[in-house]
């Protein structure tokens, strides 16, 4: 390692140590986006590969915020170390699928040579990627997909999202003492792993605690039409709904529950501010399981917050968060290692524990999964604030 590397290697220990979480204060506006692919002799650039839904239906949900997320994070790693190494974008676009994010993978390994990869969104693309990446030993990170024992696919592959074991057992334990439910409904979107895997955790879960489940319904993602499942499911009255699924459709779901005159209250996981604003009333009195919001009153967070929407003109939502924390893990583990070699990356990585970042104090466990403190908000008055 030459001395101009090393010299980035260090700054970006120190800057890793000072800017997370209250020292986010640059502004960028446009992204920035990669010439070099990879890291070369003489040259402190660093490329990291992205792999986002920046087309297709999760475009507006996932691809946008995630996309900032990271600008936001990018901006202040690289202004702080002006004068030496960058770290530097290859953004591939999976087009919101499988398929795409598989392309992606194939395309920045084999092509582009990175020897990390930040994505992608969703547990089923997840599932099919992480193996690629780890058959051909390239880090792997998702900011978002939260589906059971998909880290455990290989060693080189790391989620920054609480996974489902984590979050649905807290979020369950504490609304059950507060709300006291006995009978429940569960909906979920058949065709997405995150959705399976979530409705599968709270009937474990409601089991576990003597909770009766009275119907299960199912839909396909890019349904538009509920009322039919709504319907059987008011006709059974049960005390609460728990509801699995993506974003696009849950607006449709709370909005057309609201117009059947369902009383009972919603829980949805990850339900995040853009959702609450397009179901309007009828998202009042959901509960949402997740790992951040904006209403968590810390200043790492706030400044985070404050930053997010003084760059963008919209506040934050949890997917930007977590893109943002990923790439400071990642700046905190390339410091750590000194080195863009997969291997040593994947050591540093998995050596993070009691991490500073805006959701608290962050670890990897074992498998490559997050560990932090839970969230359980609720909508009032048409914002997301802590359930208490």
């Amino acid at each position: 390692m030459n001395t101009k590397q090393f010299t980035f290697f260090a700054f970006l220990f120190l800057i890793t140590v000072l800017i997370v979480g209250f020292s986010a204060c640059d502004r960028v506006s446009q992204i920035v986006q990669p010439t070099t692919p990879q890291m070369t002799e003489g040259s402190a650039e660093i490329a990291i590969g992205a792999v986002l839904p920046l087309t297709g239906r999760l475009s507006a949900s996932f691809g946008i915020p995630i996309s900032r997320g990271f600008e936001l994070a990018l901006n202040e790693i690289n202004t702080a170390q002006q004068n030496g190494g960058q770290l530097k974008f290859i953004t591939e676009d999976d087009g919101s699928t499988v398929e795409g994010a598989v392309e992606a993978f194939n395309k920045l390994i084999h092509q582009d040579a990175v020897s990390i990869i930040l994505g992608p969104s969703t547990s089923s693309q997840t599932e099919m990627t992480f193996p690629i990446a780890e058959e051909n030993q390239v880090v792997a990170i998702s900011p978002t997909s939260s589906a059971r024992g998909l880290s455990a696919l290989g060693d080189f592959v790391f989620r920054v999202a609480l996974t489902t074991d984590i979050l649905i057992p807290a979020g369950i334990t504490v609304t059950h003492t507060k709300l006291g439910y006995q009978r429940a409904a569960t909906l979920y979107d058949e065709t997405d792993l995150f959705s399976t895997d979530g409705d599968a955790a709270v009937r474990e879960v409601l089991a576990a605690k003597g909770v009766e489940v009275l119907i299960t319904e199912t839909f396909k993602g890019g349904d538009t039409d509920f009322s039919e499942q709504l319907t059987r499911i008011q006709a059974l009255n049960p005390d609460v709904i728990f509801v699995s699924s993506l974003s696009p459709e849950k607006p449709g779901i709370l909005t057309q529950g609201h117009e059947l005159g369902i009383s009972a209250p919603f829980i949805i996981r990850t339900l995040t501010g853009a959702e609450v604003q397009a179901s309007g009333p009828a998202a009042e009195g959901a509960i949402t399981f997740v790992g951040w919001g904006a209403a968590v009153d810390t200043p790492a967070n706030q400044a985070f917050v404050e930053n997010y929407s003084a760059t963008f003109g919209m506040a934050p939502n949890n997917y930007a968060a977590r893109s943002y924390t990923t790439l400071h893990l990642l700046a905190a583990a390339l410091a750590k290692a000194h080195s863009t070699d997969p291997t040593a990356i994947r050591e540093a990585l998995a050596s993070i524990k009691d991490f500073d970042t805006i959701f608290g104090k962050f670890s990897f466990d074992a498998n490559g999964d997050a560990v932090y403190e839970p969230k359980i908000l609720v909508v009032k008055d048409g914002e997301l604030v802590i359930f208490e």
